[in-house]
């Protein structure tokens, strides 16, 4: 695997999850910079489509730049056609 030695060459994506205090469930996408662990986004609502995750990395590239790689450990979240195509 690529080991980053400077900013924007490697991101990693994660998504965690809990519940409010009424029980309804919410997730949050975690979007870091491996170099200076920077969080680059953090994206909280209680669904987090394909659509939505292509969206704000679309937003970040804009802003940042395309990094050389983005990782994740390549959970259900990152296998819908949205994700698919846009990689």
């Amino acid at each position: 695997m690529l080991v980053p030695d400077r900013a924007n060459i490697r991101w990693s994506l994660d998504f965690v999850s809990d519940a409010l205090t009424d029980g309804r469930r919410f997730r949050v996408l975690a979007v870091v910079d491996d170099y200076t662990r920077e969080c680059l986004a953090l994206v909280a609502d209680t669904s987090l489509s394909g659509i939505r995750v292509v969206r704000e990395l679309d937003a970040i590239i804009a802003r940042r730049g395309r990094p050389s790689a983005i990782v994740s450990d390549n959970g259900t979240e990152l296998t819908s056609m949205a994700i698919l195509r846009w990689c």
